[in-house]
């Protein structure tokens, strides 16, 4: 939507908001303003919407299936309870931006964002022109720049070195012994993918739960979002115990499922020395490559308004809100609820941060969670 817009000379364009991030999360808020009847420009960095999508590993499918899956105002086709490939739920998103009719400039990052004296934001595209702003969603995601640890200096120039962003396939992969850092998710995934042709070694790093793919016949996703579990607040008790324990559907990837695949699970990486680790209890292994899975940071250094970024480069909000008067986020994980981080939630933190830009509302007022059901499950 391009409605209200100012043209300022020949370089700056005044609109009301500007959504900085076109996947599920940029969408989201983008049909939410539609909705409102805000008008908005939509950003994204990439050449196509979906890209931040087809750039992962190849095997990648979505965390929740397809009946939990779908932004506001389309579904996703396919069986309702299989999950989505990576490809499939990219082309997804595009069809998504093309049925609601949102525009969006794809191609066309943000340089720079800061903040004039007057209140209103200027951000410099990549296109080279200026566009300002009374709000700003910034909808770039939870997963941006892959985490590679310091102690991955030690290793030799040899070693072939990816992480969970730059993986894409086994052949991708030196031959020989493949150490995969980081038994979350994707970790895992990568591991047991491997193993068909690499020998792979698994180091551990916090303990971690993993729970039913199903219960009673149904999906364990109908059964947190029935519960409430879903809409547990970040901070409610509840919410925080879900937190600590950050455990993710079992879909075979136990420990023992991947043992029965081949892959050695191992203990923490405690360091390395040319082609040599060593794991926490002393023992070694000689490795040809490594695929670091230890996390994401955010990727923050265009953005250059005071009180937005910490010392550390991490976004500062709560709930979606920034200390900065008229900055928003949509898409973190835990923004309000497990829900948050993943595509079944982002369509509803959208709807709060857009009602409280409509009203001029904090978003705490904008909507209240309906009351968490007394329930909770072993997994958590």
């Amino acid at each position: 939507m391009y409605g209200n817009q100012t043209r300022i000379g020949r370089l700056d364009t005044i609109i009301p908001v500007l959504v900085i991030g076109a996947a599920q999360a940029g969408l989201a808020a983008a049909y939410r303003l539609q909705q409102s009847g805000i008008d908005f420009r939509i950003v994204e960095g990439a050449g196509r919407i979906g890209d931040s999508w087809r750039k992962r590993y190849a095997s990648l499918t979505l965390f929740t299936p397809r009946r939990f899956s779908a932004l506001p105002g389309l579904g996703l086709d396919g069986d309702p309870e299989g999950y989505a490939t990576r490809d499939e739920f990219a082309d997804y998103l595009e069809r998504y931006a093309d049925f609601h009719r949102l525009a969006v400039s794809t191609g066309t990052g943000v340089e720079k964002l800061s903040r004039r004296a007057d209140g209103m934001f200027s951000a410099l595209l990549t296109t080279g022109e200026t566009v300002l702003a009374g709000s700003v969603i910034v909808s770039t995601g939870g997963f941006q720049r892959a985490v590679v640890p310091s102690v991955a200096a030690g290793l030799d120039e040899g070693v072939n070195q990816l992480t969970s962003e730059t993986y894409r396939e086994p052949s991708s992969v030196a031959p020989g012994t493949v150490l995969v850092v980081g038994d979350g998710a994707s970790g895992r995934d990568i591991a047991a993918e491997l193993a068909a042709s690499h020998r792979v070694l698994l180091a551990t790093g916090k303990p971690r739960r993993l729970f039913p793919e199903r219960i009673l016949g149904r999906s364990i996703w109908w059964w947190l979002s029935r519960t409430g579990l879903m809409n547990a607040g970040r901070e409610s008790f509840i919410g925080s115990r879900m937190r600590r324990a950050d455990p993710f559907p079992d879909r075979d990837r136990s420990f023992a499922s991947l043992e029965r695949r081949g892959v050695t699970i191992v203990p923490r990486l405690d360091q390395t020395a040319g082609r040599q680790v060593q794991f926490v209890g002393g023992r070694t292994e000689t490795i040809d490559a490594v695929v670091w899975a230890v996390g994401y940071r955010d990727e923050a250094a265009w953005i250059a308004v005071p009180g937005a970024v910490d010392r550390g480069g991490r976004f500062i909000e709560r709930d979606g809100v920034s200390p900065v008067p008229a900055l928003y986020f949509v898409g973190r994980p835990w923004q309000r609820n497990r829900a948050s981080g993943l595509v079944m939630g982002v369509g509803d933190d959208a709807g709060v941060i857009v009602e409280a830009i409509a009203g001029g509302r904090h978003p705490a007022e904008a909507r209240v969670p309906r009351e968490i059901a007394p329930v909770t499950l072993a997994c958590l």
